[in-house]
């Protein structure tokens, strides 16, 4: 039965694809890569969310939810904040200009090249060392564990027929496959988590039980053989704040401060200049309609912490004596891991709480999670690289070559996921989510500060943006490199890493170069020759006027940003509803 449905599920993906691949505008490089600029509102809105939440979202949140609570949530909440930044201050900015990507705004911004290839090729190397690297570990984890495929050629099918739906069709299959796999997502993860909590008594029932939920001595020693003290400071007692998101400045985990001035600043660079991200709002057949999906998948965003965090607690309460394994042997023979197991949290609910039938619907829905997430990677990488990077060098490149360039460099990421399979069980540790939020915080703050100066600041020259870039990318990547050099010491084990390292947590680094960005990028355009006013008049906030381009009709098409007053009307009235209800959520929690 399980297989029945996993194998329906397939066959409907396909049958979507097949489908909108033949209506689509594939001839053309808008049509393929911007769906033709003629999406709604609730589409772009379903694949704003699925694009961002993958196989390691339902690993990553329901793991670190069983391990440390209910803090983790906070990042859902702050996405649903920054989706409207995106959606009322920098798509206008991006829909005045014309861009098709992020760099090509960089270049018609400040003019010359250097911004535009050092972020397109930063951002392809992101692409495929961190977020297809990481969906590949998280999604091949979940198909092992429900059903019992060998991890190598089930995460190399799973890619391959991704790449086929994203090189036939372009963003569009990819934004109608999406608005499936949303409704799945949502309606197979909220089934679970309503069956998850009947299995622990309520939410009331889960709180006092997760709060108790230590593992057995007795039961680990006879079956394990290991001998274990409750008194060691090792021992997975449960944190007493974890039923509070937003902890002290000094916490190790989730510090207030930090999260509000570095975490934030960084979350600025996925949700409002990433291309995975961006390139689904400048689908959008007009601004309202991007705002619209912006607000639509603002309120999809409430729901991740309900039904990904709280599973996680929930599998920790049913399942206690394998998700909080005592770290060391015991954790080593429950997931070969001596770190931690609780990334096992959400695949072991799915396999021991669910029916025949629905468990299907659960492989499908984590197969919907990798396979969204992966092809808005391959449709995005390949937009960038055909667009900033090939069309520079072929210059005269025709748009038929384009398309074939941007399917085959598809085809090449495909190889590359493949190989880095084996790389990417060497990383299992217990909070995979966490781990991956410290890398991108690395790399993602000065990215974020050059976009933010350059569209509130006409001032801000191409000298500033690119020095203040360079010295925070450096910063960032020398405490990268150094992290891999001086590894956290395990449970026990004393710390002897350099006291930058350990006394200064990652979101208080991230502020740091955040800021450090900004004021050499302002520092440095003080002291620069500026733009002619009417340069960059429309790539500044504030400016609604459509992009001059000297292209044909049948090529470009640019999207309305006027819009009809009673739709702008309650366009602002849902802004504030979905502001406020994050607001209230924050508070709640904290």
């Amino acid at each position: 039965a399980d297989l029945s449905v996993v194998l329906v599920y397939f066959l409907l993906i396909l049958i979507i694809g097949i489908a909108a691949s033949c209506f689509s505008r594939r001839d053309t490089v808008q049509g393929y890569f911007l769906a033709g600029r003629n999406m709604n509102f609730l589409m772009i809105g379903a694949s704003l969310f699925v694009s961002n939440i993958g196989s390691e979202h339902f690993i990553g949140l329901a793991g670190s939810g069983a391990s440390g609570g209910i803090g983790v949530g906070a990042w859902e909440l702050n996405a649903l904040m920054l989706l409207q930044l995106l959606g009322w201050i920098f798509i206008p900015v991006y829909i005045a200009s014309g861009i098709c990507t992020m760099p090509e705004y960089l270049e018609q911004r400040f003019g010359g090249k250097r911004l535009r290839i050092y972020l397109a090729t930063l951002t392809l190397v992101l692409y495929c060392l961190t977020k297809i690297s990481v969906n590949l570990y998280s999604g091949a984890l979940f198909i092992q564990q429900s059903m019992g495929w060998h991890l190598y050629s089930s995460v190399t099918l799973l890619v391959c027929v991704t790449a086929l739906l994203t090189v036939t069709g372009g963003l569009t299959v990819v934004m109608y496959t999406d608005s499936l796999q949303a409704v799945l997502m949502v309606c197979g993860a909220a089934y679970l988590t309503i069956q998850g909590f009947i299995s622990v008594d309520g939410y009331y029932g889960m709180k006092e039980k997760y709060m108790q939920a230590t593992p057995n001595i007795t039961y680990i020693q006879q079956k394990y053989n290991i001998s274990v003290n409750s008194s060691d400071e090792c021992f997975p007692y449960p944190r007493e704040d974890s039923f509070t998101m937003l902890k002290g400045i000094t916490d190790d985990e989730m510090p207030w401060l930090g999260f509000l001035l570095g975490q934030t600043p960084s979350s600025i660079w996925y949700w409002c200049t990433d291309q995975v991200i961006v390139q689904r709002a400048l689908a959008a057949r007009s601004l309202s309609h991007a705002q619209g999906g912006t607000l639509v998948a603002g309120f999809i965003k409430i729901l991740p912490m309900y039904i990904m965090v709280m599973p996680g607690m929930i599998s920790r309460v049913l399942f206690t004596n394998e998700i909080a394994c005592v770290p060391g042997e015991h954790c080593y023979q429950v997931c070969e891991s001596e770190s931690g197991c609780s990334n096992l949290a959400y695949p072991k609910l799915v396999l021991r709480v669910m029916p025949s039938g629905a468990r299907g619907l659960m492989m499908a829905v984590m197969i919907a999670a990798l396979m969204s997430d992966l092809d808005s990677i391959f449709n995005s990488a390949s937009t960038i690289f055909t667009l900033d990077l090939w069309k520079r060098l072929r210059k005269s490149a025709t748009n038929t070559e384009l398309m074939i360039v941007g399917r085959l460099f598809i085809i090449l990421l495909v190889g590359i996921s493949i190989a880095w399979v084996p790389i990417i069980l060497q990383f299992q540790g217990g909070q995979l989510f966490f781990y991956i939020q410290e890398v991108t915080n690395y790399i993602s703050p000065p990215i974020a500060a050059i976009f933010l100066t350059a569209i509130l600041w006409k001032g801000c020259t191409e000298k500033g943006a690119f020095y203040g870039g360079l010295v925070g990318s450096s910063l960032g990547l020398a405490r990268l490199i150094t992290i891999f050099i001086f590894k956290p010491p395990k449970c026990g084990e004393e710390d002897t890493r350099p006291s930058f390292l350990s006394s200064m947590h990652y979101m208080y680094f991230s502020a740091i170069l955040f800021f450090l960005t900004i004021c050499i990028a302002v520092l440095v355009s003080l002291f620069t020759k500026k733009s002619a006013a009417e340069n960059v008049l429309r790539f500044v906030c504030g400016i609604r006027n459509p992009a001059d381009s000297n292209e044909s009709s049948d090529e470009v098409h640019f999207p309305s940003v006027a819009q009809n007053p009673r739709v702008k009307i309650l366009l602002h009235i849902a802004l504030l509803c979905i502001l406020g209800c994050g607001v209230f959520m924050y508070i709640f929690w904290s």
